[in-house]
């Protein structure tokens, strides 16, 4: 950070203390780097690292977090929550639908606001969604600052992929309101691909990646490119109708149900009940997701009726399997719209509190290949735990720019720097030997990759040495399919009376004969150059350079390990 002058005398600006803040539309999070190196999540004063985005009012007297969500059920009309999808945008431009049992936002000028009584006036306050989410940010800050003894005064915070620029300018200005300098935004996937890579034990691989970020009123599905550490977003996707809260109405309408068999009366039909039940059937949702039984217990439920009852996991996932597979397809078409294979996806991660349930991890497992890596509690005992994923990621971003002046920063994220080319087609090599006149592909620099780029890759000859002519290509992603062989028939077979289980299997068995194996594969391209090492010795290797600039122009380097010369090529950038 720089020092200014003010009237002649050189100030210094405080040294900054920077934090993530992961703000979701139904709960927060924040985090810290320390020197260490690893990222801590943050416990609120009453303990919590999964913080609700709830404020709620009672004579004045403002409250936070768990604290404010309780107040859903007596204090609704004071009670403000899911705010975070309304900033920056217009009244009419809204969904107010995950408001209905919350404090209802209005139309205010060309905002969105709420009227409440926040204070001990008898006439109610309009308060733009701005300052909602102004003091919200003040009480996370508060609380970090509580939890490091020092007073935190710079922040990165993570935003949906489709977060507008009004609503990050609207976001900014809430921080500047909260009294802290916004150094970023990072994307929310991003944010929780960085915490598993910045991990010491993460090997540093290209890969492409899914991160399904699953939370309580919404579902966002992203495709990640990640090449030599730096991540290319191919595809979104945003959904409402699968997500966290979906999975509470199941259980709320099980119950509901319940209630009605006995009672003859409907408890949804009573905002007072209805907020009990949705209460209860989060807490059991979560309860399902750590044991295999939970039990719900609701004093006065409707009428003055109290009401108890128990579901295990099997029944719930079997309420719950149309919420689950629309999350299923909803990875599948996101895919699809980056133009990619499942079986091109090497990682898929699981973030947000939905996360945690173990039946959408099985699912997601079984549509994607064997190598691909599912990163979740329920399939992977070295999982970060999803819901403090993206406060993670923010809080190293916040680590690794908190040193960098405000002008830098800001030149690090413009367009011309952030929106690097990219290479639409694999680039590698072909290596041929002898009298060979085909060699096998093998892709050096993977499509997805930003230019400027450069890699080096080591390849044996055959044993025998010799010349070895080295083809650099174009690689195109394809799928290999392969029709596995009949099984052979039993000649001579008795034939007897064959009852209904029996058809069954055979029918079984056919359907497995008639299931094809897909690999994934590469097809040669374009070839772009070729050069020609005379001479290997026996056993040796073959080293190889590929460097592409910021024109997509390629030069291209090859010689024998441990010899000092090579052959250079240069390959001129494409006319388009």
């Amino acid at each position: 950070m720089s020092a200014e002058e003010d009237n002649g005398v050189t100030v210094t600006p405080p040294e900054r203390l920077a934090i993530g803040i992961a703000f979701g539309n139904s709960n927060s999070s924040i985090a810290h780097t320390g020197s260490d190196g690893k990222p801590v999540v943050i416990a609120n004063e009453e303990g919590d690292r999964q913080i609700p985005s709830v404020l709620s009012y009672i004579e004045g007297e403002e409250f936070h977090g768990n604290q404010a969500k309780t107040q859903l059920i007596r204090n609704s009309k004071n009670t403000v929550a899911y705010f975070r999808d309304y900033i920056g945008k217009s009244f009419d431009s809204i969904d107010p639908s995950a408001s209905h049992a919350s404090a209802h936002p209005q139309k205010h000028d060309k905002t969105v606001a709420f009227s409440i009584h926040d204070t001990s006036s008898e006439s109610p306050n309009t308060v733009t969604v701005q300052e909602i989410a102004s003091r919200h940010l003040k009480r996370l800050i508060s609380s970090a600052s509580d939890f490091l003894g020092q007073s935190v005064n710079a922040v990165v915070i993570t935003v949906p992929t489709n977060f507008s620029e009004d609503q990050k300018k609207e976001l900014e200005a809430a921080a500047r309101d909260a009294k802290v300098e916004l150094l970023q935004f990072i994307p929310e996937p991003i944010a929780a691909a960085l915490a598993y890579d910045a991990r010491p034990e993460t090997e540093v691989r290209d890969k492409i990646i899914v991160v399904a970020d699953l939370g309580g009123t919404r579902s966002d599905v992203t495709v990640l490119a990640s090449r030599g550490g730096m991540y290319s977003i191919l595809a979104t996707s945003h959904d409402y109708e699968f997500a966290g809260q979906n999975l509470d109405q199941v259980l709320i309408d099980h119950f509901a149900k319940e209630f009605i068999k006995k009672n003859k009366s409907d408890p949804r039909e009573n905002p007072r009940g209805l907020a009990k039940l949705k209460h209860e059937s989060e807490a059991t949702k979560k309860a399902l997701s750590l044991g295999t039984n939970a039990t719900i217990s609701i004093e006065s439920l409707s009428e003055g009726i109290d009401f108890s009852s128990t579901v295990n996991r099997i029944r719930y996932e079997t309420l719950a399997n149309k919420v689950f597979g629309g999350i299923t397809r909803l990875i599948e078409d996101t895919v699809k719209k980056a133009e990619l294979d499942l079986l091109d996806v090497d990682e898929v991660i699981l973030s947000g509190g939905t996360s945690h349930t173990p039946k959408i991890a099985s699912n997601i497992a079984t549509i994607f290949s064997q190598t691909t890596r599912v990163l979740a509690p329920s399939t992977l005992a070295t999982a970060i735990n999803p819901s403090e994923l993206t406060a993670r990621g923010a809080a190293i971003q916040a680590s690794l720019v908190q040193e960098f002046d405000v002008d830098d920063i800001v030149q690090s994220a413009h367009p011309m720097v952030t929106v690097a080319p990219h290479l639409h087609n694999a680039i590698g090599v072909l290596l041929l030997s002898g009298d060979a006149s085909r060699g096998i592909f093998r892709p050096v620099l993977d499509p997805e990759t930003p230019v400027p780029a450069k890699r080096t890759v080591t390849f044996a000859t055959p044993r025998e040495g010799g010349d070895v002519l080295i083809k650099i290509c174009e690689g195109i992603r394809d799928i290999k399919v392969t029709k596995p062989e009949p099984k052979p028939k039993t000649n001579g077979a008795t034939v007897k009376d064959a009852d209904e289980d029996d058809s069954d299997m055979s029918d079984s068995d056919e359907e497995e004969e008639e299931e094809d194996l897909r690999e994934r594969a590469w097809k040669v391209g374009t070839e772009l150059a070729e050069v020609a090492i005379k001479g290997v010795k026996k056993g040796g290797k073959v080293e190889i350079t590929l460097n592409v600039n910021a024109e997509l122009g390629l030069q291209v380097v090859a010689r024998e390990v441990g010899s000092k010369t090579g052959v250079r090529g240069v390959v001129e950038k494409p006319e388009h």
